[in-house]
């Protein structure tokens, strides 16, 4: 058997100078960071590349900054310098200039682009949120919202607590200030992600902070309440299915949430979703799922599934394709069990043989392309909002995603005579065709 050994992922040092804007233009930044694999170094000795946010208010505040530059450039050597005091940077490269990189304030996309350059991120199925076609910087009209860290379960076949710790929620305040900054500065769409969604600030005890003269609580459904109320398209991300999920389906129907819903089953048999330890394994799972339709007609739902888990057998696995046939699910992944060191799921007994791995994913993928086809092909005739991605001039034609279509993992739509748009744009457009996951149309 095969076992995979994670590559380290790349660390970065910081050092943030200034004022609370500053902070929280750090906070952004390093949460970009984390959610494309990063780890964060506590000393120049650790890290890979080290990022100086800097002030340059007074002459006092600049003076400071140089000197943590310095100190950065003969500690570590590799640094890379934001914030304020960017604007000079002429300044800085005379008296620095092996420094990586000088970029202004609030310039996210370049300051992560540099730390791109310096220290490539290492994509990893096994621990990465964003999906690894995401990992370059994402385009302006788009932007993933990190909202905890760490995760408080214990999946035989998964090793992030072990990474990456347990649950540490970030406060609502913090976030929703993060948001509407990237609102301001031109995103349409905000994909919230974290390992468990759904149980954000349980390790905070739901605790309320101050927002825009209201109390907001550390509470999944407090924050999507907030988050919609921003202007963009709010997509939900890894979605246990506790029963307070009930209570965002509301939001949904309200427009203030996008109607879709990314929930991790990784399998449907009971059998294995016990060796699995996983949580939340609950019997009226299609139960909530057909009251979920009720209320919101065009909810989009995808999931993620493991086949050939250790133990997994024949029945085990015909259960999970007559779950995924009348569950009905809109966008299904799969993934071939693979053995990791330090998952306990590795020196489990009852190993599937890799070619029976393989037929099973054969099965699962084409069922649910099947499903998929058929969903997207009643849609045709029908008028959907979509959010342009790229246009191409010389065609004439454009690609973008519908509600139901997160970036780099579900299909998107195709659009003709669309020059006129612009990556970013939402339009109304008219549905002509359909194959088994992405839609054809032309702008109303």
């Amino acid at each position: 058997m095969n076992v995979t050994t994670l590559p380290k992922p790349p660390r970065v040092g910081l050092v943030s100078l200034g004022c609370p804007k500053a902070l929280v233009d750090s906070e952004r930044i390093m949460t970009k960071l984390r959610a494309e694999g990063y780890d964060m170094s506590p000393d120049y000795a650790g890290a890979d590349v080290v990022l100086v946010n800097t002030c340059g208010f007074l002459d006092s505040a600049k003076a400071e900054s140089l000197e943590a530059i310095g100190e950065a450039i003969a500690e570590n050597g590799r640094v890379v310098v934001t914030g304020c005091m960017g604007k000079e940077a002429e300044v800085i490269r005379e008296r620095f200039p092996d420094v990586l990189a000088v970029t202004g304030p609030q310039q996210y996309e370049e300051v992560v682009a540099a730390v791109h350059d310096a220290a490539p991120p290492v994509p990893s199925p096994f621990v990465d949120l964003v999906p690894e076609a995401g990992l370059k910087l994402t385009p302006r009209h788009y932007s993933y919202l990190k909202i905890s860290e760490g995760c408080n379960h214990r999946c035989a076949f998964c090793i992030i607590p072990h990474l990456r710790g347990d649950l540490v929620s970030r406060r609502p305040d913090a976030i929703l200030r993060e948001a509407e900054k990237l609102v301001a500065a031109g995103t349409r769409e905000l994909l919230v992600i974290s390992q468990d969604t759904s149980a954000y600030g349980v390790d905070l005890r739901h605790k309320s902070w101050p927002w825009k003269g209201e109390e907001v609580r550390a509470h999944m459904t407090d924050l999507a309440r907030e988050l919609g109320k921003l202007g963009a398209w709010v997509r939900l991300h890894y979605v246990y299915p506790y029963p307070h999920v009930n209570d965002v389906i509301p939001l949904m129907a309200e427009g203030l949430v996008l109607p879709y819903l990314d929930i991790p089953f990784q399998h449907a048999s009971p059998n294995v979703l016990r060796r699995m330890r996983r949580p939340a394994n609950d019997a009226k799972v299609l139960e909530r799922l057909r009251s979920w339709r009720e209320q919101v007609p065009d909810l989009a739902i995808r999931s993620s599934f493991v086949v050939g888990f250790p133990g997994e057998t024949e029945e085990d696995f015909a259960y999970l394709l007559a779950w995924l046939e009348e569950a009905q699910l809109d966008r299904v992944g799969a993934f071939k069990f693979e053995a990791v060191e330090g998952a306990p799921a590795t020196s489990m007994d009852e190993q599937v043989p890799d070619e029976v791995k393989q037929e099973r994913f054969d099965q699962v993928m084409a069922v649910s392309a099947r499903i998929s086809g058929e969903k997207l092909a009643r849609k045709v005739g029908s008028t959907i909002d979509v959010l342009i991605g790229a246009v191409d001039e010389e065609t004439g034609g454009a690609t973008g995603r519908s509600k139901a279509d997160a970036p780099e993992i579900d299909g998107e739509v195709h659009l003709r005579d669309a020059e006129a748009l612009r990556p970013g744009n939402i339009v109304r457009v008219s549905i002509e065709e359909a194959d088994e996951h992405d839609l054809y149309g032309v702008p109303v």
